[in-house]
């Protein structure tokens, strides 16, 4: 009956906010929709292969591969504090949760404006942005992770007269450290997508140029960056999938 009533309210949910979305979907896979699309794609094609768009293109690219990996980098070291504090007494652990709280509630644009208005256009503001943001949230998953450690070691070393950082270095840390770094790895996955759309509010890499080729309608060298950004994306995906694999 429980899962009868819960089926039921998540389909009401779903429908609530299908209607609430205004959807319209004849617009969208009507003809003229459909015609509007094969249009604009025929329009990006072909790519824009001239040596002064390639050049910039990989210049691009590898800005938003160092804000991704850079910003993933601050982020880890945010989240490991806050989450060993997650793991203290009470007094210390709920203001660590409510600062990741506040961290990971500000989407990544959001921050990254702020840091524009900051520190100037560039890639420095993105940086900053994904390690504030990222670091919100590694810090509350590696929290989860540090809680759901087996106990029994951490007993022996306590039975043992162990101080509390003897236990947290060598009995949490060791079980929790392989899938912390295969967290940290996902979300540069995740950070390598964002780093590419926070260009356009001037945190540099390809979104930043994309935002300009959109601007000035060129849409053979827009082609050309969204596929820099394809090719960049698979191959962060299968790097950071291969390590994930060999730590854990």
């Amino acid at each position: 009956m429980r899962r009868r009533a819960l089926f039921i309210g998540l389909l009401a949910l779903a429908v609530w906010s299908f209607a609430g979305i205004g959807a319209d979907l004849p617009a969208l896979f009507g003809s003229e929709g459909r015609h509007q699309m094969a249009e604009y794609v025929r329009q990006l094609w072909p790519p824009d292969l001239a040596r002064d768009t390639l050049r910039d293109a990989l210049g691009g690219a590898l800005e938003t591969f160092a804000i991704s990996f850079v910003g993933t980098l601050l982020a880890v070291a945010i989240a490991v504090p806050l989450a060993v504090l997650t793991t203290l007494g009470a007094p210390v652990r709920a203001p660590a949760r409510l600062f990741a709280n506040a961290l990971r509630t500000i989407p990544e644009l959001v921050w990254a404006l702020i840091f524009v208005f900051v520190v100037g256009l560039g890639p420095f503001p993105g940086v900053l942005a994904l390690g504030l943001h990222t670091g919100g949230v590694l810090g509350k998953l590696f929290g989860e992770v540090l809680h759901d450690v087996d106990r029994g070691p951490l007993e022996a070393l306590q039975s043992a007269g162990a101080p509390r950082p003897a236990v947290l270095l060598y009995g949490v840390l060791p079980q929790a450290a392989p899938q912390c770094v295969s967290l940290a790895l996902y979300r540069w996955e995740v950070n390598i997508r964002a780093a590419a759309i926070m260009g356009f509010v001037g945190a540099g890499g390809l979104g930043q140029r994309i935002y300009i080729a959109i601007s000035l309608f060129l849409e053979h060298r827009l082609l050309t960056l969204v596929l820099a950004i394809y090719l960049m994306v698979t191959l962060v995906d299968a790097l950071s999938a291969r390590l994930r694999q060999r730590l854990v």
